[in-house]
């Protein structure tokens, strides 16, 4: 199976002498060049099938855990309690793996501040709406904004089907957030900390789509991301006071045991996809990944009681079009 967008691994291995991979450009050199240095092919190909099966893996992990984060009723605690798990594996970890290239650093600092915003932006949208309309709403918006920044500023543009698969794809995660729009429309509040998460998605898909590229190991760069991430958080909701969520009696809290389980699935669906960006198109990735929302929707409709209407049902078939484009050669 041949990902459209996916190019062969870029480790150190595969690059020619005269190639550096983790050098900065000549002043008669662009940044987008350089970007377009960094993802050169020389020789074999890369396993797409395996490449495609991760992103898709990383999908089912995403909306599993995003379904815990909607259902427990201790958010405020789940979410910092998943960030202290992802701080002690990565703190063990980064004794173990090589540590990202100087040069992915700024990227990575980046990454880590808008992880931030988007675990803010995600409870907020989880504690006011519904799973079956935030959750498409925020990663819908990624996949669009990405394939834009991509073509246009990294010089990366995507094939004509690979394209129809991401318009495909982007419009069906609009319909599956906005049906029915009665609900929506009067859930003005809701509506917004979908679309700030949507744009805090976009923005680290890209910063972490050019800092894996620069950092020499993917493993090291999510490693670190994962651990530097989980203290940001932690401060972070320490500045928020608790009061501003939904109170929660003490016998509700939420679990060490399911935050663990909620904290191991995050990490391991972003490290899968951080290893698939290291190694394919941005936009195709990111159109790719989202095929979570039609997870989400049966998630939502089976554990939530949220409804799934014919629309939906239609909206959740096109996303699976849509990933069939991405995946034709």
């Amino acid at each position: 199976m041949q990902l459209a967008g996916v190019a062969p691994d870029v480790s150190d291995h595969d690059y020619p002498a005269h190639v550096p991979l983790l050098t900065s450009p000549p002043h008669s050199t662009s940044w987008t060049v350089e970007w377009q240095r960094i993802t050169a092919i020389r020789g074999g190909n890369v396993q797409s099938a395996q490449v495609f099966v991760a992103v898709m893996a990383a999908a089912a992990l995403h909306a599993s855990w995003n379904a815990i984060a909607k259902g427990v009723p201790d958010r405020f605690g789940l979410f910092i309690k998943s960030s202290i798990i992802s701080v002690v594996i990565g703190a063990v970890l980064v004794f173990v793996v090589s540590p990202p290239a100087g040069p992915s650093w700024p990227w990575l600092l980046g990454s880590v501040g808008m992880h931030v915003l988007y675990n803010l932006g995600l409870m907020a949208a989880y504690q006011l709406g519904d799973f079956n309309q935030t959750y498409p709403l925020a990663r819908g918006l990624g996949p669009v904004v990405v394939a834009l920044v991509a073509a246009t500023v990294l010089g990366e543009p995507l094939p004509p089907l690979a394209t129809a698969g991401v318009v495909v794809i982007a419009a069906a995660i609009g319909v599956l957030g906005l049906t029915p729009w009665k609900r929506i429309r009067h859930n003005r509040s809701a509506l917004t900390a979908a679309v700030l998460t949507g744009l805090a998605i976009a923005t680290y898909t890209l910063l972490d789509g050019v800092g894996v590229r620069r950092s020499g190991s993917a493993l090291g760069y999510a490693v670190w991301l994962l651990a530097l991430h989980g203290l940001a958080t932690m401060a972070a909701m320490a500045l928020v006071k608790r009061s501003r969520w939904a109170p929660v009696p003490p016998e509700k809290a939420a679990s060490w045991k399911l935050s663990v389980v909620a904290g191991v699935m995050s990490m391991s669906a972003y490290s899968l996809v951080l290893w698939a960006q290291s190694r394919g198109v941005l936009a195709a990735i990111a159109a790719l990944r989202e095929s979570s929302v039609v997870i989400a929707a049966i998630i939502g409709a089976i554990f939530f009681r949220e409804p799934l209407s014919r629309l939906r049902i239609t909206a959740s078939l096109a996303v699976a079009a849509g990933v069939v484009l991405l995946a034709l050669p």
